[in-house]
């Protein structure tokens, strides 16, 4: 017997890297994961995962940065599966041309669409969902630099996780009373595909060090599994071996 036995998990970005191994994790608990991201194929592939281990899984591919495709997910998810427990909203890109001295107004709508837009129309299609069953649990992949400014991430990507983070918290305040609960999720750097938009590539070395995919999956495994009346509102995770403040401690050698 798994803790979620019977939930229905509901996984965007759920193709590759974070996604894909909070998607896995739920699933080893029971949960059934409906996968959702812009191409079929990776979809396919975690799909194929999970069910090779016992565990049930749906793919609905949608473009997370439209709304009426976002709304109609969500509907059809409800309609074929009766509710919808869990959301991990995972979704995000970043690009290479990300500081101020490059960034384009394309990039801008990139970094808000894909971060920021894209978690907010998550949310709203699952609100009244969760409202009409009498609860349900969000789960928003954020980014330390939700928290943090200056570094690797870029301005743009920064200001859009800052507002994942704000959008968060704003659900616990408003949604707590119809029994509601929201994630906001920091990871530090993951070994995850996003890394191949840095403009300077990392070393292998470099990758080992990082949180691996399936350290976030874990944690967010755990938060699906707290009870009813426990809401965590934020939680930070990142490497033992952080970068920035190896950067810092280097700087005052």
């Amino acid at each position: 017997m798994g803790q979620l036995d019977g939930k229905i998990a509901w996984v965007t970005g759920a193709g590759s890297g974070i996604g894909e191994a909070a998607a896995i994790a739920l699933a080893g608990e029971g949960a059934v994961l409906v996968l959702t991201g812009r191409r079929k194929e990776p979809l396919d592939d975690v799909a194929a995962k999970i069910k090779a281990a016992g565990g049930k899984a749906h793919v609905h591919p949608c473009d997370l940065t439209v709304s009426a495709e976002v709304d109609d997910a969500a509907e059809q998810i409800a309609k074929r599966l009766g509710r919808i427990d869990i959301l991990v909203s995972n979704a995000g890109a970043n690009i290479v041309d990300r500081h101020w001295n490059k960034i384009s107004a394309e990039g801008i709508d990139t970094l808000i669409n894909f971060n920021l837009s894209s978690a907010m129309y998550v949310a709203r299609a699952v609100m009244g969902i969760m409202r009409a069953q009498g609860g349900g649990l969000m789960i928003h992949t954020a980014s330390m630099a939700g928290r943090n400014t200056g570094g690797f991430s870029g301005p743009g990507y920064q200001a859009a996780k800052h507002g994942v983070v704000a959008m968060s918290h704003s659900i616990n305040q408003e949604e707590c009373i119809n029994g509601i609960r929201s994630t906001a999720l920091l990871p530090g750097e993951v070994n995850t595909p996003i890394l191949k938009q840095r403009p300077n590539p990392l070393s292998p070395e470099e990758l080992a060090r990082m949180l691996q995919p399936e350290d976030t999956g874990e944690v967010i495994r755990w938060i699906a599994c707290q009870p009813k009346h426990v809401c965590i509102n934020e939680m930070w995770v990142t490497p033992a071996w952080n970068r920035s403040y190896v950067a810092a401690i280097q700087r005052k050698l």
